[in-house]
């Protein structure tokens, strides 16, 4: 990504990387990070619409701590644009030069906070959440500095309630500085570099080198929200469960914040609002009887069962008895893995699914319902029972429809581009830590999250990788023992540092692509060289994690050639007839690559994006998607005990 920075040097950069160049703290415990819910004790503001916008456009990119943008309205710095949010701000505008900004944005919002909020203030705490922002923030509230938090696609926030009663009037400014660069120890990582050759480059010329393969947008990309709790709450919930043929334990840990003096009252409700089960105090096992399971998609004819754990809590501050409630969804549900499967509650599951990514047109990586309405429809229409988040944790949103639906999730860190032998240092290990860290502590009770995933086709053939992910995984585990955890690898079985540590192999493969391109004939043979040496060596069920063919749509050759439609299904139907016989021994999925095209960086490969969707950017199916469709139809039938009403794929024509 190139961007022409008006002024200043690898110095006159250096205020643009300080922030992101520190070291990150790993606290002992991170504060619990509940999804903001309406309840009888809690009330939500959404702050998504046009937001005041200002690219800092200086020599180093530093005018707006220079200048104290901070302190005064947005607009009154200087020239604004109305910004969305959320949104990518790369291509709202027709500034080429935003499209690939890079460096400092700066944001701001003014809202009226509800009067009731203010009235009782000593017991009520008002709190700004950011579902992410890419990829450091700064955040400050009527000039005030709330927050900082580094890394994209994972939520933050602030308890705003002492700036919030401190400013005159319910006027609430929300001002976001927000930096885009990559260095070589961020998740993902990348690196700035400077063109010095004056005859060749402007002045001050630099670009952004990333090691990824999608476009690198930036911008708040998941909604703003303010909301209340009482000033004792619920902080953190943590539920993992078991299950027998009968008998279901759903064991739980409340965390409690603003009081040493409290009680806690659980419920567990069935779908139809019945109590099945009660508890008290802040840790205990909750049992129930008969229990409805959580299933996959095409699992059972009732996929995605979610209880509901109500939780009370009553507590004593400065003589006030307070109350806050919580509703959090509970799957009940246990996995298991072998060295020849994949098991979910106690049955073999075979992933049938995509690899996807959070884009689309003018949005960018912008949360969008419509958008991901119609990823979900298309999901199941296509039979698909699993998708990776690749290559990032994607939005709460999305999670809670793949807790409802039954979508099988691996979940993937910002872990993809570590390429640099600089990367696997301690500096990016205590980074990559700590965001395994608010991953787990996000998304630890999804029913839908079935496996970990570290990193993506790391640089893992480097001996500093063994280490490196020995740590990684085992941090990991310790921090939820309850799931396996892989990363996904594209190095060769005999050289991989890091295979050793994982549960699963996850194997990326483009054979006839990148690899002897044009050349179908070979794949047979080079894929199941592939499969037979990883399970010789490791002894671990195996993943086809990645694998596909550009196609342009409506490009069309027969004999196939690639960039053709008719290229892109053949080669689908040479994976799947290895695919076929080696899911019989250890085999336990494919993931194609990709669900729907992808924008990414501009390249001699690549013509407006990646064209490897077996949808397009606009969801429309290429002729692999009804190949793909067939067969995952045929492999649920298989596989399923379901009534042929619910399998046939004519429910979703």
């Amino acid at each position: 990504m190139a961007a022409a920075a008006p002024g200043g040097s690898v110095s006159g950069l250096f205020p643009l990387l300080l922030l992101l160049l520190l070291p990150p703290l790993l606290p002992a415990a991170l504060p619990g990070m509940l999804p903001p819910r309406d309840t009888p004790s809690r009330e939500r503001k959404e702050l998504g619409g046009l937001w005041s916008f200002r690219a800092d456009l200086s020599p180093g990119r530093d005018a707006g701590f220079a200048q104290r943008w901070y302190r005064q309205p947005l607009r009154q710095t200087g020239p604004v644009i109305d910004m969305p949010v959320p949104a990518s701000f790369n291509d709202i505008t027709q500034d080429p030069s935003l499209e690939n900004y890079i460096g400092w944005v700066w944001y701001e919002k003014e809202v009226l906070l509800p009067p009731r909020w203010l009235q009782d203030s000593p017991n009520t705490r008002v709190v700004l959440r950011f579902g992410s922002a890419h990829y450091y923030s700064i955040v400050w509230v009527n000039g005030v500095q709330v927050v900082e938090h580094e890394g994209g696609h994972l939520p933050f926030e602030a308890d705003i309630s002492s700036v919030v009663r401190g400013s005159p009037g319910s006027l609430c400014r929300i001002t976001v500085a927000l930096n885009n660069t990559l260095t070589p120890h961020t998740l993902p990582p990348g690196s700035i570099q400077y063109m010095t050759d004056k005859t060749r480059y402007p002045k001050n010329y630099f670009v952004q080198n990333i090691k990824f393969d999608f476009f690198n947008y930036a911008g708040i990309h998941r909604p703003v929200v303010l909301y209340t709790t009482p000033s004792a709450y619920i902080d953190d919930i943590t539920v993992t469960t078991t299950s027998s043929e009968h008998v279901a334990m759903v064991q739980y840990k409340v965390t409690v914040v603003g009081s040493t003096v409290y009680s806690l009252s659980l419920s567990l409700c069935d779908q139809e609002g019945k109590v099945v089960a009660t508890g008290d105090g802040p840790e205990g096992e909750l049992k129930v009887l008969n229990p409805n399971l959580w299933w996959p998609y095409l699992m059972h004819e009732n996929p995605g069962y979610l209880y509901s754990l109500e939780v009370k809590m009553q507590a004593q501050v400065d003589g006030a008895l307070l109350e806050d409630v919580y509703t959090l969804p509970v799957g009940i549900r246990t996995v298991h893995v072998t060295s020849t499967q994949f098991l979910i509650n106690g049955r073999p599951f075979y992933f049938h699914g995509v690899n996807k990514h959070e884009d689309a047109d003018i949005r960018g990586k912008g949360l969008d319902w419509a958008l991901i309405m119609k990823d979900f429809n298309l999901l199941r229409w296509l039979g698909a029972n699993s998708f990776r988040t690749s290559h990032y944790p994607y939005a709460e949103e999305i999670m809670d429809l793949c807790d409802a639906y039954g979508i099988v999730v691996i979940d993937e860190c910002p872990g993809v581009g570590i390429k640099l032998p600089e990367s696997f240092g301690n500096k990016s290990l205590q980074h990559h830590l700590a965001v395994m860290e608010e991953l787990i502590r996000r998304d630890k009770n999804r029913p839908s999250v079935v496996m970990w995933s570290v990193a993506n086709e790391p640089a893992s053939e480097l001996p500093p990788a063994g280490f490196y992910f020995k740590t990684v995984i085992a941090h990991t585990k310790a921090l939820d023992p309850s799931r396996p955890v892989t990363f996904v690898t594209d190095v060769n079985y005999a050289l991989d540092h890091g295979a050793p540590y994982v549960d699963v192999i996850c194997v990326n493969s483009y054979f006839s692509w990148y690899h002897d391109p044009g050349h179908l004939e070979v794949i047979p043979l080079q894929l199941t060289a592939q499969f037979e040496n990883w399970y010789k060596t490791y002894q671990k069920p195996i993943i086809q994690s990645e694998y596909g063919a550009d196609s342009v749509p409506g490009l069309h050759s027969d004999p196939p050639l690639m960039f053709s439609e008719e290229y892109q299904k053949a080669m689908l139907k040479e994976y799947h007839s290895v695919f076929d016989k080696k899911r019989k021994e250890y085999v336990i999925g494919e993931l194609i690559w990709n669900f729907a095209d992808f924008m990414t960086n501009q390249g001699t490969t690549r013509v407006l994006g990646n064209k490897k969707g077996i949808f397009t950017r606009q969801r429309q199916p290429k002729a692999a998607a009804f190949v793909l469709r067939e067969r995952y139809w045929k492999i649920a039938n298989e596989s399923s005990c379901l009534p042929p009403s619910v399998t046939s794929h004519s429910l979703f024509l």
